[in-house]
């Protein structure tokens, strides 16, 4: 490992921005230690912080222009994996096959890694451009980097995810200067297409019946049996509610997840566990404690040393900011329920090992902002 770190001051370092994905994910620890005590996913949370701080480390004292110049290298093995999870190699968990099994890693979700080097190479290409709007064809180039990993996803299927990889093209087309024109093209494109796609996808089966309930869970609550496909939905509202102002303080036997009302508590719907542990003060505390990451990232941002380490940290945050609206707004009823995780606070290695690495990138970033 020494020989693939560069020799840089600890006091160099953004130790705020570390501390606090740190003290986010050992929240994170907690609520999931109060969603199921019983099971031990509250401990191979915490293995997996280790596993993603030293991954953290690795990727914070790298050139990180070093690791930008290798994106086509990272992008090729992303998708060679996401392509290796819809062979017989895949493993397949409610009705979705999105993982791998790995030799002592266990299981592995690559659409999670996939993120960071669509992210390189967003950054790769728009980074080398020169400072002018950009052409139709340059549009075009960004939206194929982004069509291969969101194709090989959609087909395992896994909408949730899929839709997470968006902002990150968003925000590079933004910050390069898109024209408005196109933006206006694609709102109204995707106001005939997503419409369309949805009637020709009930029609054909491949929008499946519990992906239209759980959408008219949202759009018609009333219609929706409470006990069936609405039952997720209602089940988090019920327990955010029960939180109040302060939480039940830890009393499991009034808890919605430990009594297995409420249904994946360590994942999905863990901010609904937040909740009802430490209530609105808790959740006013973490949505806090996000802002101030942000803001430390996006200060590195304006410090980057180059446009490729500036569109590097801002695909960042604005990834990370879309999954934690979307991830509430699922918690909250005004969201159907797609299955995206709390960035640094819900359970699963492939998901925490990702952010830590993103958060990696930002801090070495910044760590090298005097460098020409």
């Amino acid at each position: 490992m020494a020989a693939i770190l560069e020799k840089h001051s600890l006091r160099d370092l953004d130790w705020q921005t570390a501390l606090l994905a740190v003290a986010i994910s050992a929240f994170g620890v907690w609520q999931i230690y109060n969603a199921v005590p019983s099971e031990g996913y509250w401990s191979k949370q915490i293995a997996g912080i280790v596993i993603a701080m030293i991954a953290f480390v690795v990727v914070a004292f790298t050139d990180f222009r070093r690791i930008i110049e290798a994106a086509p290298v990272f992008y090729a093995i992303g998708l060679f994996l996401l392509f290796l999870v819809l062979t017989p190699l895949g493993v397949e968990v409610n009705g979705q096959k999105a993982w791998l099994r790995l030799p002592l890693i266990g299981q592995f979700q690559p659409s999670e890694f996939m993120k960071i080097p669509t992210v390189l190479m967003l950054a790769k290409y728009f980074g080398a451009r020169k400072p002018k709007p950009l052409t139709l064809k340059e549009t075009l180039v960004g939206a194929a980097i982004l069509a291969g990993p969101v194709g090989l996803i959609m087909l395992e299927p896994d909408a949730g995810q899929a839709i997470t990889y968006f902002p990150l093209l968003g925000a590079v087309l933004f910050l390069s200067a898109i024209k408005i024109r196109y933006v206006v093209l694609t709102i109204a494109a995707a106001a005939v297409f997503l419409p369309t796609a949805y009637v020709l996808g009930v029609n054909t089966g491949l929008i499946k019946l519990y992906q239209q309930q759980r959408i008219m869970a949202i759009l018609d609550p009333e219609s929706v049996d409470p006990r069936g496909f609405g039952y997720h939905t209602v089940q988090s509202m019920i327990t955010v509610g029960k939180g109040g102002l302060t939480g039940i303080k830890g009393d499991a036997e009034t808890s919605q997840s430990v009594l297995k009302f409420l249904p994946e508590p360590q994942t999905d719907f863990i901010f609904a566990v937040t909740a009802e542990n430490t209530g609105f003060i808790g959740c006013v505390a973490l949505l806090l404690a996000y802002a101030l990451l942000f803001s430390r990232m996006i200060a590195g941002a304006r410090e980057a040393s180059d446009r490729a380490g500036m569109l590097v940290i801002m695909a960042i945050v604005s990834g990370m900011v879309f999954q934690i609206f979307i991830n509430i707004g699922m918690t909250l009823g005004f969201l159907p329920v797609i299955g995206v995780p709390l960035p640094l606070m819900s359970a699963g290695l492939s998901a925490l090992l990702t952010t830590f690495v993103a958060i990696g990138f930002v801090v070495s970033i910044r760590l090298r902002r005097f460098v020409n």
